[in-house]
Protein backbone atom coordinates (compact mmCIF):
# COMPACT_ATOMS: atom_id res chain seq x y z
CA UNK A 1 0.00 0.00 0.00
CA UNK A 2 1.72 3.53 -0.97
CA UNK A 3 1.95 6.00 2.00
CA UNK A 4 0.09 9.07 2.43
CA UNK A 5 2.80 11.77 1.53
CA UNK A 6 2.71 15.69 2.42
CA UNK A 7 1.88 16.69 -0.86
CA UNK A 8 -0.96 13.74 -0.85
CA UNK A 9 -2.12 15.73 2.53
CA UNK A 10 -2.37 18.91 0.77
CA UNK A 11 -4.25 18.21 -2.04
CA UNK A 12 -6.81 16.34 -0.22
CA UNK A 13 -7.55 19.53 1.52
CA UNK A 14 -7.10 21.80 -1.28
CA UNK A 15 -10.00 19.54 -2.69
CA UNK A 16 -12.35 19.62 0.76
CA UNK A 17 -12.06 23.59 0.66
CA UNK A 18 -12.97 23.26 -3.15
CA UNK A 19 -15.89 21.36 -1.93
CA UNK A 20 -16.91 23.83 0.84
CA UNK A 21 -16.92 26.72 -1.52
CA UNK A 22 -19.01 24.94 -3.78
CA UNK A 23 -21.49 24.52 -1.12
CA UNK A 24 -20.83 28.59 -0.02
CA UNK A 25 -20.97 30.05 -3.55
CA UNK A 26 -24.32 27.99 -4.24
CA UNK A 27 -26.20 28.98 -1.05
CA UNK A 28 -25.07 32.89 -1.98
CA UNK A 29 -26.13 32.86 -6.03
CA UNK A 30 -28.76 30.66 -5.27
CA UNK A 31 -30.90 28.61 -7.58
CA UNK A 32 -34.67 28.57 -8.28
CA UNK A 33 -36.80 30.74 -5.64
CA UNK A 34 -34.47 31.68 -3.84
CA UNK A 35 -35.32 35.52 -4.58
CA UNK A 36 -38.16 34.66 -3.51
CA UNK A 37 -37.20 32.89 0.03
CA UNK A 38 -35.21 35.68 0.82
CA UNK A 39 -37.80 38.11 0.13
CA UNK A 40 -40.57 35.60 2.63
CA UNK A 41 -38.00 35.74 5.23
CA UNK A 42 -37.55 39.98 4.93
CA UNK A 43 -41.27 40.35 4.91
CA UNK A 44 -41.95 37.88 7.77
CA UNK A 45 -39.14 39.86 9.77
CA UNK A 46 -40.79 43.18 8.95
CA UNK A 47 -44.53 42.19 9.77
CA UNK A 48 -44.44 43.33 13.22
CA UNK A 49 -42.84 46.99 12.15
CA UNK A 50 -45.59 49.47 12.79
CA UNK A 51 -43.88 52.01 10.35
CA UNK A 52 -40.09 52.61 9.53
CA UNK A 53 -37.46 50.29 11.07
CA UNK A 54 -35.56 52.23 13.70
CA UNK A 55 -39.20 54.69 15.08
CA UNK A 56 -41.18 53.68 18.22
CA UNK A 57 -44.30 51.46 18.14
CA UNK A 58 -47.14 53.58 18.62
CA UNK A 59 -49.48 52.23 22.00
CA UNK A 60 -51.72 53.99 24.37
CA UNK A 61 -49.94 55.55 26.85
CA UNK A 62 -46.42 56.22 25.11
CA UNK A 63 -45.79 59.88 26.26
CA UNK A 64 -42.61 60.38 24.86
CA UNK A 65 -41.35 59.64 20.98
CA UNK A 66 -37.48 58.32 21.33
CA UNK A 67 -35.29 56.92 18.46
CA UNK A 68 -34.44 53.53 19.03
CA UNK A 69 -30.74 52.39 19.93
CA UNK A 70 -28.88 50.76 17.13
CA UNK A 71 -28.77 47.12 16.53
CA UNK A 72 -24.58 46.02 16.04
CA UNK A 73 -23.46 42.64 15.78
CA UNK A 74 -20.65 41.74 17.81
CA UNK A 75 -17.07 41.41 16.45
CA UNK A 76 -16.47 37.79 16.05
CA UNK A 77 -19.94 36.36 16.99
CA UNK A 78 -21.56 36.63 13.49
CA UNK A 79 -20.72 33.34 12.46
CA UNK A 80 -21.09 29.71 14.02
CA UNK A 81 -19.63 27.21 12.94
CA UNK A 82 -20.38 23.61 13.94
CA UNK A 83 -18.46 20.33 13.01
CA UNK A 84 -18.92 16.85 13.76
CA UNK A 85 -19.13 15.18 17.09
CA UNK A 86 -15.59 14.81 18.23
CA UNK A 87 -14.00 15.32 14.92
CA UNK A 88 -10.96 18.28 14.87
CA UNK A 89 -12.81 21.37 13.51
CA UNK A 90 -11.58 21.76 9.50
CA UNK A 91 -13.31 22.18 6.34
CA UNK A 92 -13.98 18.58 5.76
CA UNK A 93 -15.57 17.89 9.70
CA UNK A 94 -17.61 21.46 8.75
CA UNK A 95 -21.75 20.09 8.79
CA UNK A 96 -22.87 23.75 9.19
CA UNK A 97 -22.30 27.32 8.86
CA UNK A 98 -24.87 29.82 10.33
CA UNK A 99 -23.94 33.25 9.60
CA UNK A 100 -26.39 36.43 10.83
CA UNK A 101 -27.29 39.03 7.84
CA UNK A 102 -29.75 41.52 8.62
CA UNK A 103 -30.82 42.61 12.26
CA UNK A 104 -33.98 44.98 12.68
CA UNK A 105 -35.72 46.55 15.55
CA UNK A 106 -38.51 48.91 17.15
CA UNK A 107 -39.11 50.68 20.44
CA UNK A 108 -41.76 51.59 22.87
CA UNK A 109 -41.74 53.51 25.76
CA UNK A 110 -44.32 53.14 29.15
CA UNK A 111 -43.82 54.07 32.33
CA UNK A 112 -40.62 55.30 32.21
CA UNK A 113 -39.11 51.68 30.90
CA UNK A 114 -38.37 50.98 26.91
CA UNK A 115 -39.37 47.70 25.51
CA UNK A 116 -38.05 46.65 22.12
CA UNK A 117 -38.02 44.14 19.59
CA UNK A 118 -34.91 42.75 17.90
CA UNK A 119 -35.05 40.84 15.21
CA UNK A 120 -32.37 39.38 13.98
CA UNK A 121 -32.12 37.14 10.03
CA UNK A 122 -29.66 34.91 8.74
CA UNK A 123 -28.77 31.33 6.69
CA UNK A 124 -27.27 28.30 7.54
CA UNK A 125 -24.97 26.87 5.56
CA UNK A 126 -24.53 22.81 4.97
CA UNK A 127 -20.78 21.80 4.96
CA UNK A 128 -19.11 18.55 3.70
CA UNK A 129 -19.95 16.66 6.61
CA UNK A 130 -23.59 17.93 6.86
CA UNK A 131 -27.10 16.40 6.08
CA UNK A 132 -30.74 16.83 7.76
CA UNK A 133 -31.52 17.55 10.58
CA UNK A 134 -32.33 19.64 13.49
CA UNK A 135 -29.74 22.56 14.29
CA UNK A 136 -29.86 24.33 17.81
CA UNK A 137 -28.35 27.86 17.35
CA UNK A 138 -27.26 29.74 20.46
CA UNK A 139 -28.14 33.76 20.53
CA UNK A 140 -27.31 36.46 22.92
CA UNK A 141 -28.46 39.63 23.23
CA UNK A 142 -27.41 42.15 25.00
CA UNK A 143 -27.87 46.09 25.69
CA UNK A 144 -24.69 48.22 26.35
CA UNK A 145 -23.86 52.04 27.26
CA UNK A 146 -21.05 52.20 25.81
CA UNK A 147 -18.72 55.14 26.97
CA UNK A 148 -15.06 55.32 28.95
CA UNK A 149 -16.61 52.55 31.15
CA UNK A 150 -18.87 50.16 28.98
CA UNK A 151 -22.23 48.85 31.20
CA UNK A 152 -24.00 45.80 29.94
CA UNK A 153 -27.91 47.46 31.21
CA UNK A 154 -29.43 44.05 29.75
CA UNK A 155 -28.32 40.27 28.37
CA UNK A 156 -30.67 37.64 27.51
CA UNK A 157 -29.21 34.13 25.98
CA UNK A 158 -31.90 32.40 23.39
CA UNK A 159 -31.82 29.03 21.73
CA UNK A 160 -34.21 28.43 19.33
CA UNK A 161 -33.97 25.31 16.57
CA UNK A 162 -34.18 25.36 12.97
CA UNK A 163 -34.99 22.33 10.84
CA UNK A 164 -32.95 21.71 7.42
CA UNK A 165 -35.06 19.36 5.43
CA UNK A 166 -33.46 16.96 3.18
CA UNK A 167 -32.15 17.98 0.04
CA UNK A 168 -31.54 21.86 1.15
CA UNK A 169 -28.17 23.04 0.97
CA UNK A 170 -28.99 26.23 2.39
CA UNK A 171 -31.60 27.39 4.68
CA UNK A 172 -32.97 31.18 6.38
CA UNK A 173 -33.38 31.69 9.90
CA UNK A 174 -35.38 34.14 11.80
CA UNK A 175 -35.68 35.27 15.69
CA UNK A 176 -37.66 38.21 17.00
CA UNK A 177 -36.68 38.97 21.08
CA UNK A 178 -39.45 40.24 22.02
CA UNK A 179 -38.96 41.21 25.78
CA UNK A 180 -35.91 43.25 25.72
CA UNK A 181 -36.65 45.84 27.97
CA UNK A 182 -34.95 48.81 30.44
CA UNK A 183 -35.68 51.58 31.92
CA UNK A 184 -35.70 54.76 29.90
CA UNK A 185 -32.51 57.35 30.75
CA UNK A 186 -31.97 60.25 29.97
CA UNK A 187 -32.22 61.48 26.44
CA UNK A 188 -28.73 62.27 26.02
CA UNK A 189 -27.66 58.83 27.55
CA UNK A 190 -29.83 56.97 25.29
CA UNK A 191 -27.26 57.58 22.35
CA UNK A 192 -25.01 55.83 23.91
CA UNK A 193 -27.12 52.51 23.92
CA UNK A 194 -26.07 49.80 21.70
CA UNK A 195 -28.16 46.77 21.27
CA UNK A 196 -25.49 43.73 20.68
CA UNK A 197 -26.82 40.56 18.84
CA UNK A 198 -24.35 37.55 18.56
CA UNK A 199 -23.79 33.53 18.65
CA UNK A 200 -22.50 32.47 21.91
CA UNK A 201 -21.91 29.07 21.58
CA UNK A 202 -20.73 29.17 25.41
CA UNK A 203 -24.37 30.23 26.83
CA UNK A 204 -25.06 26.17 25.24
CA UNK A 205 -24.97 23.21 28.26
CA UNK A 206 -22.07 21.40 27.76
CA UNK A 207 -22.33 18.12 26.61
CA UNK A 208 -21.65 14.78 29.20
CA UNK A 209 -18.23 13.11 28.49
CA UNK A 210 -18.81 9.42 27.36
CA UNK A 211 -18.75 6.64 30.31
CA UNK A 212 -15.18 4.92 30.16
CA UNK A 213 -15.48 1.09 30.14
CA UNK A 214 -13.74 -0.24 32.94
CA UNK A 215 -10.74 -2.63 32.35
CA UNK A 216 -11.98 -6.32 33.34
CA UNK A 217 -9.99 -7.79 36.03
Amino acid sequence: MRKSTVSDVARGRAAAMAIWSLFFGAALIGGPGTAHAQASISDKLNSWFFGSPGKEAPAPGVADEIECPDVSVRAGASTLSVSAPGAEANPTTTRYQATIGQTARECATLGGVVTMKVGVQGRILLGPAGGPGQLDLPLRVAVVREGTEPKTIWTKFYKFAVEIPPGQTSVPFVHVAQDVSFPMPGKSELESYVVYVGFDPTGLPAKPEPRKKKKSK
